[in-house]
């Protein structure tokens, strides 16, 4: 991997690493994110290509009778897909979200809590 990798090349290797992960990732799961609810908010997993964050992205929230009407495969349009590396000239931000609503998530933060070891974090 080289030292500097534009958004896009990034994306592409990480989509690339979650495909070839054997039943949807759950051997390779190291981390989980979940909001002061309890709502899942991401989830990384260790690939070949590095540790990979994925995401659910959606404009609003939903209650229990606002359940917006999407297919449930591993490859909705609603997920965000990256590789969990820190590159100063790169956005901090992850876009992420919960039934709670829209949240990015900090890159650099999550890389610190993988470093520390950290399998379930909460985030506000």
């Amino acid at each position: 991997m080289t030292a500097v990798m534009d958004r896009y090349e990034r994306e592409l290797l990480a989509h690339r690493a979650w495909d070839e992960l054997p039943h949807g990732g759950r051997d390779s799961l190291v981390m989980q994110v979940q909001c002061a609810e309890g709502h899942h908010v991401a989830k990384v997993f260790a690939t070949e290509a590095g540790d990979v964050v994925r995401t659910t992205v959606r404009r609003r929230a939903h209650g229990s009778r606002d359940l917006p009407d999407e297919p449930h495969t591993p490859h909705h349009a609603h997920h965000h897909v990256d590789l969990l590396v820190v590159d100063e000239a790169d956005d901090d931000e992850i876009p992420a979200w919960c039934d709670c609503g829209p949240r990015a998530l900090s890159r650099a933060a999550l890389c610190e809590w993988r470093g520390l070891g950290e399998t379930r974090v909460v985030v506000d």
